[in-house]
């Protein structure tokens, strides 16, 4: 028995300088779902990711799609609310596409948590999930926008010394339709109303 608490010791502590490493919660984190429960899955890939690209319509280039690696939150640590916060700012063309075309899609891979192992992006056992939707700027003294800054900021501690001068706002995707693949075959079948209404409460240890 002490063996095995020093093996489970050694273990814990492994993970944590690897969670510090790759920035990754690899302890106390929500466990991997079966890739038949879509919205589990999803709400499992939203939640334990922290960026994704994010695409507007860009006027300046006739109504093309402009791609943008940016950072998110969908809450604290494994309680999520499967919505993407953003912290934007104008100076980019993402947030300031948006103002004028809310329309917008985020991708986001399984890729970086760590759980495809060397299994490459595309294939679709590696779970990729596209949220389509309206990208909106919230208001800046409501509840959603302290919620928001605190899920935020506690995913992305960098946020809070990013340059005020420029203007930094929070967005939220307002979700109209999801795609993903898990596995093969396919697409799943998955509502914005199933994906909404999971909740995020199944942790476990994954060492």
């Amino acid at each position: 028995m002490r063996i095995k608490g020093y093996v489970f010791t050694l273990f814990f502590v492994l993970g944590v300088i690897q969670d510090s490493v790759d920035g990754r919660p690899l302890l106390l984190s929500l466990s991997r779902p079966h890739p038949d429960s879509a919205a589990d899955f999803a709400r499992w890939l939203v939640s334990q990711n922290s960026w994704g690209v994010l695409n507007t319509i860009a006027s300046d280039l006739g109504g093309a799609p402009f791609g943008n690696v940016v950072s998110y939150s969908d809450g604290l640590p494994n309680k999520g609310s499967g919505i993407p916060y953003f912290y934007l700012t104008t100076l980019d063309p993402t947030a300031s596409n948006a103002l004028k075309d809310q329309r917008s899609s985020f991708t986001i891979s399984e890729y970086p948590i760590g759980t495809c192992g060397k299994t490459d992006p595309e294939n679709p056992t590696c779970a990729k999930i596209t949220l389509t939707g309206k990208l909106k700027l919230l208001d800046g003294n409501s509840d959603e926008v302290e919620y928001a800054r605190t899920a935020l900021f506690s995913k992305h501690p960098e946020m809070k010394d990013w340059p005020k001068g420029h203007n930094f706002q929070i967005f939220k995707l307002e979700i109209e339709d999801i795609f993903m693949i898990n596995w093969f075959g396919g697409p799943k079948p998955l509502t914005v109303k199933e994906y909404l209404h999971i909740e995020m409460n199944k942790v476990a240890f994954v060492v």
